[in-house]
């Protein structure tokens, strides 16, 4: 993965992957790896994770990053990110990623980020995520950052994978990024700003 993902990187900027994982162990080898990638790279890295698997990502990370380096990874609670107004409400979840991000577009520092997208029940309204995600894919375009969105698989019914494919260009499968075809550019979407 990190060869493949430090080109892809390097080839382009704006890079919205999705990541569908079921084995526990390898979607924390996977953050790892992107997160020491990044930092080897002089990234900082907005880690967008739940408090459950925090703490192993953080204990593998110990020993492959200086306390120096661990500083340039920024993690928020990923509960806070998304319910920030207490459900699911892209709208709030722009502002509270607009805010995120700010220091990072204004001092034009190199960032990529991680998210880790969860939700309480499968009541939640699906078409949000997809509104959300054509944010995002659009935020990704015009800041030119790279991030991953991580979905557990098996809690994905076929309707929101489809979404999901179209709302990310990239997609990670093991070790290896290939292109959706389903993707649909978010041109005329609204944009972060």
């Amino acid at each position: 993965m990190k060869s493949k993902m430090n080109q892809l990187f390097e080839d382009q900027k704006n890079v919205h992957v999705l990541y569908s994982y079921n084995e526990m162990e390898n979607y924390i080898n996977q953050v790892v790896d992107y997160i020491k990638d990044g930092v080897f790279a002089g990234h900082y890295v907005i880690l967008i994770e739940n408090d459950r698997i925090y703490p192993r990502i953080k204990k593998q990370l110990s020993t492959l990053l200086t306390k120096d380096q661990m500083k340039l990874v920024h993690r928020i609670n990923n509960f806070d990110f998304y319910y920030s107004s207490g459900s699911y409400h892209p709208p709030s979840i722009e502002n509270y990623f607009n805010k995120m991000i700010q220091p990072y577009v204004e001092n034009k520092i190199s960032f990529r980020s991680w998210a880790h997208v969860e939700w309480a029940t499968m009541q939640d309204p699906l078409h949000l995520i997809e509104d959300f995600e054509k944010i995002v894919d659009e935020a990704v375009n015009q800041l030119s950052f790279p991030l991953i969105c991580a979905y557990k698989g098996e809690r994905m019914p076929e309707y929101l994978k489809t979404i999901l494919l179209e709302t990310h260009p990239y997609i990670l499968v093991e070790d290896d990024f290939i292109v959706s075809e389903q993707y649909r550019s978010s041109n005329n979407q609204k944009t972060l700003k």
